[in-house]
């Protein structure tokens, strides 16, 4: 059996309101996922040794952690037990998405050694799919996105009820900025504030109102002032490095910008790539990283 080389792309999300808390803890969300081409690389090798080794290629922030805590491989184990197949495996992760960046690195190198995995075992049975999803939903809440293989979905629940969306969202290019530290994720939910009914309801408006301008093809002009993060309530003055670089964007003329997920990625869209580059510019005083970037 010949191994295969997989695309692990990562995502922002567009939108994102917390709707109400949950029963299990977690929280009900309504966002807009939509996939980037910043990606990491992975690739899988059948092995002659039985169990599943990872080895990881740093090109990012990527710092070792045991290969067991890491999602390539608990995906893998996953896989291996949930079809009840012995494991023989051998990963090679590059990463180029930075780690705990709300642009759902993790979880998209899940889905794709999921996804790998189905197709080196002839995996792909309608019952099989299924059985791939509820493993992807065990995973993280964002890695059945990624899984799904489309570029923009909405998504209810905790992220993993999806509905994908075939938006336009015209001539665009996105500045991302990472600061170059992680937001953990369960603090920023336990320190978020629960919005009443009303802002809910603002919110949804927008929700509407952005689907349909991104359903329209208008570029980034149209679409990017409806972007909204409830996440930001609790970040934003915890964490001035990201407040600043979300007001560097937002002075140099940026339709919006906003923080990914539950951080630390600050991003805005631009209408060209020149108009990107020209906000590229703007963050030079802040410490991090830069990228450009395309939906994909």
């Amino acid at each position: 059996m010949k191994g295969l080389s997989v695309l692990s792309r990562a995502k922002v999300n567009l939108f994102l309101e917390v709707t109400g808390r949950r029963p299990d803890g977690y929280h009900d969300l309504l966002t807009l996922f939509a996939r980037i081409n910043l990606a990491d690389s992975l690739t899988l090798r059948p092995s002659a040794k039985p169990g599943i080794r990872l080895s990881v290629v740093n090109k990012s922030n990527f710092v070792p952690i045991p290969q067991e805590k890491n999602l390539a491989w608990r995906a893998a184990d996953a896989f291996y037990r949930g079809f009840r197949l012995e494991p023989a495996l051998d990963i090679r992760l590059v990463k180029r998405i930075p780690a705990g960046a709300g642009l759902g690195g993790g979880s998209s190198n899940a889905a794709a050694v999921l996804e790998g995995l189905s197709r080196l075992h002839r995996r792909r049975s309608p019952a099989d799919r299924r059985r791939l999803a509820r493993l992807a939903a065990g995973l993280g809440s964002d890695v059945p996105f990624f899984l799904a293989g489309s570029v923009f979905c909405e998504g209810r629940g905790r992220g993993e009820k999806l509905k994908a969306l075939a938006l336009k969202p015209g001539r665009h290019t996105l500045v991302l900025y990472f600061p170059g530290f992680q937001v953990p994720t369960p603090g920023v939910y336990a320190a978020l504030e629960r919005p009443g009914p009303a802002a809910v309801s603002v919110s949804r408006r927008d929700y509407r109102r952005l689907i349909k301008a991104m359903f329209s093809g208008a570029g980034p002009a149209a679409w990017a002032p409806l972007m909204r993060n409830r996440l930001e309530d609790p970040v934003l003055p915890a964490r001035p490095a990201i407040a600043r670089a979300r007001a560097r964007l937002s002075a140099a003329g940026a339709a919006g910008a906003m923080m990914s997920g539950s951080g630390s990625t600050v991003f805005a869209a631009a209408g060209s790539r020149a108009e990107a580059a020209r906000l590229a510019r703007a963050l030079k005083p802040c410490k991090g990283m830069v990228f450009l970037a395309e939906f994909a």
